[in-house]
């Protein structure tokens, strides 16, 4: 049974023991990501997370590595929009080591001058290689598409400009005022004794002072267009609708699920079995605490892109008056399937309470979430549909002309 704990500072502590299990894994999770940061400092928060691995007071980055992998762990960190993870996979006897290093990491970074302009170079090298990745630069460009000028908008790897002008006192800055206590919390699951884990907790961030960082801007889905004209052999395109908030129900999860969410999904049959126009094609969704966003991309030769969009449109909008029983049921055994197996492991499980605290603030439980999917029909897949397809459009494309029809 997961416990959730809250230290007197406000950080919380969520903990899910898991029988059987000989290994754990240990995360602290901010929420806060690209769309926290002050205007023209773009990137910094993917910055931040990258220079403390370059060193701490006690340890340089050698050290840092050395002693994570002596044990035979693994320690990495990611950035989000909304969200920034340090994380850790050890055997049971080392899950102490892992949050001492992780603390240390954000709690005693020494965020050298050299080494941050060195990390400039590393980060712009990542950047270069979104650039040339259009299935992953399309994401961005939808974003700014569907948000404009909005922080939610920014992309987390920033832009060249901004990167360059980031400084140590920024870095500095951004651990003080965004790593407060009521934005954090420390999620453990696996091989763990929740008492070692409170203990440790206490010990190594029980001391952060409580006081509340700034809260984020509230997003507003807005809808425009952006086209990147560059050359490239296909053309990429994603064409995005208002969703819903995180915390919502899960009638439009399950309507972009039905509709291109598998091969058996109506856009995979439909643009690539039947027609034969697009390679790559796919619907998602994705929730924040303030809005959310579905969307459907893929990527088509030059000259059957716009067929290709205005395809993919047309059988969406032919979903939301006629999706089946069948078809939601399908989409719905696939959306259990894969939280069950998510959570068949000590990260699944870490991660997803993480994610429940941020959006709920509290664990949901495995059985709450299947019951949530559940109470879906397809009438509200429907409606759900049908909602998101009647407001503002976001359109952008990479590799050519955008055309869609009205």
């Amino acid at each position: 049974m997961a416990e959730l704990t809250r230290l007197s500072n406000g950080l919380t502590v969520a903990i899910d023991p898991m029988p059987g299990a000989q290994s754990a894994a240990i995360g602290l999770h901010a929420f806060v990501g690209s769309r926290s940061e002050p205007d023209g400092k773009g990137g910094l928060a993917h910055l931040v997370e990258h220079m403390v691995f370059k060193g701490t007071r006690s340890r340089g980055a050698r050290a840092i590595a050395e002693a994570i992998e002596d044990v035979g762990g693994t320690l990495n960190a990611w950035t989000s929009r909304d969200q920034t993870s340090f994380h850790a996979r050890t055997l049971a006897p080392d899950v102490g080591l892992a949050l001492e290093l992780i603390a240390d990491l954000v709690r005693a970074p020494k965020l050298d001058e050299a080494e941050l302009e060195r990390e400039k170079l590393v980060i712009l090298s990542e950047l270069g290689e979104c650039l040339d990745a259009p299935d992953d630069l399309i994401h961005d460009r939808l974003f700014e598409a569907a948000f404009g000028d909005q922080p939610l908008a920014r992309p987390v790897l920033g832009s060249e400009p901004s990167i360059l002008e980031l400084t140590r006192q920024d870095c500095a800055a951004w651990l003080s005022d965004q790593y407060r206590p009521d934005r954090l919390v420390i999620s453990a699951a696996g091989k763990v004794n929740p008492a070692q884990i409170l203990q440790l907790a206490e010990a190594l961030f029980g001391d952060l002072e409580a006081t509340s960082a700034s809260s984020n801007e509230l997003a507003i889905f807005l809808g425009g267009t952006r086209s990147d004209r560059r050359s490239a052999e296909q053309t990429h395109l994603a064409l995005g609708f208002r969703g819903l908030p995180a915390s919502d129900d899960q009638a439009p999860a399950l309507f972009a699920q039905a509709v291109g969410g598998g091969m058996s999904s109506r856009l995979f049959q439909e643009l690539r079995e039947e027609r034969g126009l697009a390679y790559s094609i796919y619907a998602w969704t994705q929730g924040f605490a303030d809005t959310g966003l579905f969307a459907v991309n893929l990527a088509a030769d030059k000259g059957r892109a716009t067929e290709a969009l205005n395809l993919a449109l047309a059988t969406i909008e032919q979903a939301a008056t006629d999706l089946s029983e069948a078809e939601l049921n399908r989409a719905r055994a696939q959306v259990e399937a894969g939280i069950q197996m998510a959570l068949e492991t000590p990260q699944g499980r870490a991660d997803a309470m993480a994610r429940s605290i941020e959006i709920f603030g509290r664990i949901m439980t495995v059985d709450e979430m299947l019951a949530e999917i559940r109470a879906v029909d397809a009438s509200a897949a429907r409606q759900a549909g049908q909602a998101m397809l009647a407001g503002p459009r976001a359109i952008a494309s990479i590799g050519g002309k955008l055309a869609l029809a009205a």
